[in-house]
């Protein structure tokens, strides 16, 4: 932005001065190019023409009040009062700074974040162009982007999106936004300006006790990637926080065993009890660095051989990796854990995610409503 002064002449004959906050140009719709000015009356003025000394002292005081004023919104303009744009920060190219934020992720090594990363940058490759830079980043942009996500975003195999995939992918942008707000790459936050979509009830598959038990006799063909998943079935830890888990935060304390982590998802310090059960599966203890889980790693081969897992222990579900924290949910309701530890097992921040856990539940009573066989009643 440049700040100046402005002279106006008035029909009277006398100079009027204000302050001209002169913010660049931008193209019409019609294609022509716009400069934007907005403009601050000081209602300080001048005599165009000075008859004597009098009025030339008059001009000199109201130019020097005038220059001082400018000089006032100029420091203002520094301590970033009118939005200071870091000129280099604003031309680094948008979908750059979102490719090095999915490769983050992707160090982070957790799965289903991204993944989500990774739908949405190949998505936004389509609607963004790719010498976008962050100057050029306004609402109409923004509203752009999410028209694209809610009518034109098509899967792999040319669907619509569903709702989730909407919610997950513009949730994403949106993050992205309000890093680069943070970092000083955008002077609006913009993240906080346009409505989210509306996330769907998923549904969320889960194994039973009985399809449990089938998987823990099968074959797998990984035997880490069974412990690792059993594991959560039994303690409702996360892949993420499963992958990364050190023998330094399993504590074993006397007939009790529990683990101290750092839950990625919500940085938060977890202290969770494990059972003697999900103590065993761990193994004997290694050096205090080392991973519990050592050669777990994310990828297509170990997700085909979830599948192919299931398919040995004959359970028709498609289930993932998080599929075991769900199973471990299901599980402590069915056998009496109440609502607000379970919610606290799985580190949720509020109860109303725990509840569709509950509903699973609650539809399972209702079909064991209807096991028992219809009698033959005479009265």
């Amino acid at each position: 932005m440049k700040i100046s002064l402005s002279e106006r002449k008035l029909k009277d004959g006398r100079i009027s001065l204000s302050i001209e906050y002169y913010r660049g140009s931008e193209i019409t719709a019609e294609g022509k190019r716009r400069h934007l000015r907005n403009f601050e009356n000081l209602d300080i003025y001048l005599f165009s023409v000075p008859k004597n000394n009098v009025e030339k002292k008059k001009n000199k005081e109201n130019l020097e009040l005038a220059e001082n004023v400018l000089a006032i919104r100029k420091a203002e303009f520094i301590q970033g009062r009118y939005e200071l744009k870091d000129k280099v920060k604003s031309k680094r190219l948008f979908l750059k700074f979102f490719e090095e934020l999915t490769e983050e992720k992707q160090k982070q090594d957790s799965s289903n974040n991204y993944g989500n990363w990774f739908s949405t940058l190949q998505h936004l490759k389509k609607v963004v162009s790719k010498n976008m830079t962050f100057d050029e980043i306004d609402e109409n942009f923004i509203k752009k982007v999410r028209k694209y996500f809610e009518n034109d975003a098509l899967t792999k195999s040319d669907l619509p999106l569903s709702q989730n995939s909407k919610y997950s992918y513009f949730n994403k942008f949106k993050a992205a936004l309000r890093n680069a707000f943070d970092e000083g790459y955008l002077t609006v936050n913009y993240a906080a300006k346009i409505k989210s979509f509306e996330q769907a009830e998923s549904q969320r598959e889960y194994l039973t006790f009985e399809e449990l038990q089938s998987l823990a006799k099968a074959e797998c063909k990984y035997p880490v990637l069974k412990k690792a998943f059993l594991f959560s079935c039994l303690s409702g830890l996360r892949w993420s926080d499963i992958n990364t888990l050190t023998w330094s935060e399993v504590r074993d304390e006397g007939e009790f065993s529990k683990v101290n982590f750092r839950q990625e998802k919500t940085d938060g310090v977890e202290y969770l009890y494990i059972s003697a059960q999900a103590r065993e599966i761990l193994g004997e203890r290694q050096d205090p660095q080392d991973r519990v889980f050592r050669g777990l790693k994310y990828g297509m081969t170990y997700n085909t051989e979830i599948i192919r897992w299931c398919n040995r222990a004959a359970v028709p579900k498609h289930i993932t990796f998080h599929s075991a924290r769900h199973t471990n949910a299901v599980l402590l309701l069915e056998n009496g854990a109440d609502i607000y530890t379970v919610s606290k097992r799985l580190g949720h921040r509020e109860l109303r995610t725990t509840q569709i856990y509950a509903k699973i539940v609650d539809s399972k009573m209702k079909e064991a409503a209807e096991i028992i066989p219809e009698l033959y009643i005479e009265m």
